[in-house]
C-alpha cells in the first residue's frame, strides 16, 4: 500500500468505533464532573440527588455499597470507564491489526466492531454483580424515568441533567442507527447507508428523541400543582425549537432534488442552496434555536445576568455587583454565610465558558442536520464537532450544578427565616422533590 496516501477515516476509525469513542468520552466526562465538584467542596451526589438509598432511586446492588462517602461517588465511574476503554481499545487495535489500513479489508472484518458493540450492550444490561453494576443500574433507572415516568410524577434534578446531557448525544444517537445499518448484511463501513422513502425519517426521529424527553419533563413541571410559573413552558419552547432544525434538515433532500432538476447533478455536491425557501427556513430555525438556547443557558441554567431582562433583574434580591459574570447575587453562600458573593470558579472561567458555549451552540445546529452527513461523514470534521459538543456539555454541568447548589442554599435560607423566596419563578425546577424536605 502506498504510504503517501492518507488513510480515510472510514478505514482507520469507522463509524461504530467513533460511536463507542464518544460514549466513552461521555463516561469520562461524567466521572471528572463528579470528581471536580467534589474537589470544589460540593457534595455532588446530594446536589444531583444520586444517593441510592432514596426511595426514588432503588438499586439491586449490595447494601454495603449504597451509603458510600460522597468522595467515592466518582471512583466507580472511573473504574467503569477504565474497563469500557480497555475493551473498546483492544477491539479497535485488533481491527487495525487485521485490516492493515487496507480499505478492501474493512468490510471483511466488520464483525469486529459488531462484537465490540454487542459486548458493551450485553454488559450494560447484565444482571450480575460485575462491571460496576450499581452505576449501570442508576443509568438504566434514570433513562427509564426520563422515558416512561407518569405525567404526575416529580422531575428530579438528576434526571434534568441526565436528559440535558442526552441532548448533546443526539447526533451520536443518529450515528448508532447508521452504524447498525453498516454492520448488518449488505451494509458497508466505508460509506453511510442510502436513506430513501420512509427510512429517511428514522434518523431525524431518533435525533429528536432527547429533545422530546426534555420537552416532556418541562410540560410535567409546568403542570405540577406546586408550579406557579410559566418558566417551564418557555423552557419547553426551547427544546421544541430543535424539532424544526432536525426535520427541516431531513427535508433538504427535497431541496436538492428540485435544484438538481434546474441546475444538474453538480448541485448535490454543494453545501449552500440559499436560493431555495426551504433552505432559508432551515437556516432561520437553526439560528433561532442556537441563540435561544444560548440565552437560556446564561440566564436560567447558569444564573448569569449578562443577557437577563430588566424585568427579571428587578425581581431579584439585592443587586448583583458584577457585570460579568454577575453570578448568584449577594445571597447565602454554599456554606450558609449570608451576604457573601458565591463564585466557585476563578472569575476568568465564566467569560471563557460563555464564549465557548456561544460558538459551540452555533455549530451544534450543524450536527443536528442530517442532510450534511453525506458531505461530512467521511471526514474528521463531524467527529471533532461531536467531541467539542461533549466538551461544551462537560463545562455546562459544572456551572449548572453550581447554580443549583447556590439556589438551594438561598431557598433554604429564606425558608428558615420565614420569608417566601421571591426567586422561585426563576428556578430550573419546581421544589416538589425531596431536596427541600
Amino acid at each position: 500500500m502506498d504510504l503517501g496516501l492518507t488513510v480515510p477515516l472510514a478505514t482507520s476509525f469507522p463509524l461504530p468505533f467513533r460511536v463507542l469513542f464518544l460514549i466513552g468520552l461521555g463516561i469520562l466526562g461524567w466521572a471528572t464532573n463528579l470528581h471536580g465538584l467534589h474537589l470544589l467542596g460540593i457534595d455532588a451526589p446530594s446536589a444531583l440527588e444520586l444517593h441510592s438509598g432514596r426511595v426514588f432511586l432503588p438499586t439491586t446492588s449490595s447494601p454495603s455499597r449504597t451509603h458510600s462517602p460522597a468522595r467515592m461517588s466518582y471512583m466507580p465511574v472511573y473504574r467503569l470507564f477504565a474497563g469500557y476503554a480497555t475493551w473498546c481499545f483492544v477491539g479497535w487495535s485488533f481491527f487495525r491489526l487485521v485490516t492493515r489500513s487496507n480499505t478492501m479489508l474493512v468490510d471483511t472484518f466488520k464483525y469486529i466492531p459488531a462484537v465490540c458493540s454487542l459486548g458493551v450492550l450485553t454488559t450494560l444490561i447484565c444482571p450480575y454483580e460485575m462491571c460496576q453494576k450499581r452505576e449501570r443500574d442508576l443509568f438504566l433507572q434514570s433513562a427509564a424515568r426520563c422515558l416512561f415516568s407518569p405525567m404526575n410524577s416529580p422531575v428530579y434534578f438528576s434526571d434534568v441533567v441526565f436528559a440535558d446531557v442526552f441532548t448533546s448525544f443526539a447526533k451520536v444517537l443518529g450515528d448508532v442507527w447508521l452504524a447498525l445499518c453498516m454492520l448488518l448484511p449488505g451494509g458497508s463501513l466505508l460509506s453511510p447507508p442510502s436513506i430513501d422513502g420512509l427510512s429517511q425519517w428514522i434518523l431525524p426521529t431518533l435525533m429528536s428523541l432527547p429533545y422530546l424527553v426534555r420537552f416532556r419533563q418541562c410540560i410535567i413541571e409546568y403542570r405540577s400543582p406546586a408550579n406557579t410559573s410559566k418558566r417551564p413552558l418557555f423552557n419547553a419552547l426551547k427544546y421544541a425549537s430543535s424539532f424544526p432544525v432536525i426535520f427541516l434538515s431531513a427535508a433538504q433532500r427535497i431541496v436538492i432534488l428540485e435544484l438538481a432538476e434546474e441546475k444538474g447533478g453538480t448541485v448535490t455536491r454543494e453545501p449552500w442552496h440559499g436560493e431555495h425557501p426551504l433552505f432559508r427556513l432551515w437556516l432561520l430555525a437553526a439560528a433561532v434555536n442556537s441563540l435561544y438556547s444560548f440565552w437560556w443557558d446564561l440566564t436560567n441554567d447558569w444564573g448569569l445576568d449578562l443577557l437577563k431582562t430588566q424585568y427579571a433583574e428587578s425581581r431579584s434580591s439585592p443587586p448583583r455587583p458584577l457585570v460579568l459574570p454577575s453570578l448568584h447575587s449577594k445571597s447565602s453562600s454554599i456554606a450558609g454565610s449570608p451576604d457573601t458573593l458565591v463564585l466557585l470558579y476563578p472569575l476568568l472561567v465564566y467569560p471563557l465558558v460563555i464564549f465557548f458555549n456561544l460558538v459551540l451552540r452555533m455549530t451544534w445546529s450543524i450536527k443536528l442536520s442530517s442532510h450534511l452527513y453525506s458531505q461530512s461523514e467521511g471526514s474528521a470534521l463531524m467527529l471533532w464537532l461531536e467531541v467539542a459538543e461533549v466538551l461544551r456539555r462537560w463545562m455546562w454541568v459544572f456551572i449548572r450544578v453550581e447554580w443549583e447548589v447556590v439556589k438551594n442554599a438561598q431557598h433554604k435560607s429564606q425558608m428558615s427565616n420565614g420569608t417566601a423566596p421571591e426567586e422561585v419563578e426563576l428556578m430550573p425546577s419546581n421544589r416538589s422533590d425531596p431536596m427541600d424536605d
